[in-house]
């Protein structure tokens, strides 16, 4: 149907905002069946840059799945960066490097921290006061390769902060120890 619709509209003059949402929409369902190479081949035939940018953005503001969320993150990195303002760009960023960070958690736990995934530090913090340390191990790992050269809002230097601030609170005793006289 969205192919029909998509023929109807090279025939016939629809509106920008009806054009937009057909293709948002056909985007958002083949992303959920996880058809990226068919949304990217979508993505490629529209030919207006303004319209694919904004199905792009409608289509990641609609909160998809965890690999819809970085595919849409990655393609609007790659082909609109300098389209988009500097907080948007920050937004995506950690959209994109978020949703990395939660594909090196164990899958039945991703579901747990999805709605974390644009805020990798707050993410980062929830593993370690949930003593997901193994867990906290893999995603600084993946943060520090990421990181490197880039710039989204926060640091290496903000996670190793974070770590240091639980590592303090981990070997605080909240009572002194007595020693045993004889």
């Amino acid at each position: 149907d969205y192919e029909l619709c998509e023929e109807w509209g090279h025939l016939y003059p629809v509106p920008r905002e009806d054009l937009i949402n057909l293709h948002r929409e056909h985007l958002l369902h083949l992303l959920e069946m996880g058809n990226m190479e068919k949304a990217l081949q979508l993505l490629q035939r529209i030919e207006d840059p303004g319209v694919c940018l904004a199905i792009s953005e409608q289509s990641l503001d609609q909160h998809p799945n965890l690999a819809a969320s970085h595919f849409l993150a990655d393609y609007l990195t790659a082909h609109f960066y300098a389209s988009l303002t500097t907080a948007r760009r920050n937004e995506i960023q950690a959209l994109y490097i978020g949703s990395k960070v939660l594909l090196t958690l164990p899958e039945l736990s991703r579901v747990n921290y999805f709605h974390l995934s644009s805020r990798p530090l707050l993410m980062l913090e929830q593993l370690l006061m949930n003593m997901k340390v193994d867990w906290v191990a893999a995603a600084v790992q993946t943060l520090h390769q990421l990181l490197a050269g880039q710039e989204i809002g926060f640091t290496v230097e903000d996670i190793d902060n974070l770590l240091s601030k639980y590592a303090e609170k981990a070997l605080n005793f909240p009572f002194t120890l007595k020693e045993k006289r004889s």
